[in-house]
């Protein structure tokens, strides 16, 4: 079967969404961050006719502003356990997905697997590490407590005298900013057009189905629109209001300092309490990342960055000699509860990537593999199913 299956498979208040026969669809996505890029990159090499719009720059929103952390294990939190094994399915699926981008595009993503190491500063430090590390054992991820001395051969340049640390293997990383590029070359390559500065300015819709969208004043025709707008999905005119997805921004602040490529201060990822730092193949320090409501505003702010230097400079005190080259506040997409919301709409034809809040880069070939399965096959895989927009509705009734 091809396109949109009748998602009145799954609830019986969704519309039904006759299959599309012949021809492969024709897919618009709203957004060229990673989601869309990939997401269309997946869809022009099964055959369809792709074309990927932004109202920017490629992939200069969100998925520039990331860190690239993989950190299914060390991020997973009490609540959390759905959410878990969504991200746990992606970053199995990382190595071979990475594979394939560098492949495809013939380019590098600057994927690296020596691990991630979460640290601790004080006694009470160390017992929310403790807690934490208990947790995320019991979920079936593997940790190793370090002592000062083993933490100090793996990083010799960390302060000494840390209350604690553990190290999880399966945390890796990526260079989001590698893999944007490397993402569009692999979709231009596979047949797919990406459209830069194309803002869309409305999805249209003819009784109650997606038949493409407006881009500068004109209707470019679609079997399947795929919003994938991250923190801007939430304001697309020409969608009803109740099918909108309840997204929101969330600003993170971060910055760059440069160290010698040849003999970086630091070469895993590191959770220092807070602040995360990720050494990049290039000799960069990425430093993050604030969370704040702040709407819209991207203004880096003095407060922000001192919070994150102090947090690093406490843990890898060298960093006090190294160039500040660059500050930036992006804008993740929040859920109201900050997992994704992935899967058809109440509209016919609109599917939904989105509200990955800080998971994006992570959870990126689950979103590809879930949307695939969905426009390819007729059927969100079950790894999706609990992210689904109508969650939501489900949490709503139950309250009444």
């Amino acid at each position: 079967m091809n396109g949109i299956p009748n998602p009145s498979r799954y609830r019986d208040d969704l519309p039904d969404t006759p299959p599309l026969r012949g021809a492969k669809p024709r897919v618009a996505i709203v957004g060229a961050g990673v989601n869309g890029l990939a997401i269309g990159w997946r869809l022009a090499r099964a055959g369809c006719p792709v074309d990927v719009y932004d109202r920017g720059p490629v992939g200069r929103e969100a998925s520039w502003a990331a860190a690239g952390m993989l950190a299914a294990g060390l991020e997973a939190e009490p609540g959390e356990e759905a959410l878990f094994g969504f991200c746990r399915h992606a970053q199995a699926l990382w190595p071979g997905f990475a594979r394939e981008v560098e492949a495809a595009s013939g380019l590098p993503i600057g994927y690296r697997d020596e691990g991630t190491l979460a640290v601790a500063l004080t006694r009470d430090d160390a017992a929310e590490l403790r807690f934490s590390a208990e947790f995320q054992t019991r979920l079936g991820v593997n940790l190793t407590r370090l002592t000062g001395a083993e933490l100090l051969k793996r990083e010799p340049m960390l302060r000494p005298g840390l209350a604690a640390a553990v190290h999880s293997p399966a945390d890796h990383q990526v260079d989001n900013r590698w893999l944007v590029p490397a993402l569009a070359e692999a979709l231009r390559r596979a047949g797919g057009v990406v459209h830069d500065h194309a803002a869309v300015d409305a999805v249209v819709t003819d009784r109650g189905r997606a038949t493409g969208v407006v881009v500068a004043g004109t209707v470019r025709p679609a079997d399947v629109v795929v919003l994938a707008a991250g923190a801007w999905s939430g304001g697309i005119a020409g969608i009803p209001r109740e099918a909108l997805p309840p997204v929101r921004p969330v600003k993170g602040q971060m910055l760059a300092l440069q160290m010698d490529p040849a003999a970086p201060l630091l070469r895993h990822v590191l959770w220092a309490g807070k602040a995360y730092l990720v050494p990049r193949l290039d000799g960069r320090l990425i430093i993050g990342a604030t969370v704040e409501e702040r709407g819209f505003d991207t203004t880096v702010t003095a407060g922000g960055m001192l919070s994150l230097l102090d947090a690093a400079w406490r843990v890898l005190p060298g960093i006090e000699e190294l160039p500040v080259v660059e500050s930036w506040a992006g804008l993740r997409p929040g859920s109201r509860d900050d997992a994704p919301i992935l899967g058809p709409s109440a509209v016919e034809g609109l599917v939904l990537a989105t509200g990955h809040h800080r998971n994006g880069i992570l959870l990126l070939p689950a979103t590809v593999e879930a949307m695939a399965g969905l426009i390819l096959e007729g059927r969100l895989p079950a790894a999706a199913e609990p992210f689904r927009i109508d969650r939501f509705t489900r949490v709503a009734e139950a309250a009444q």
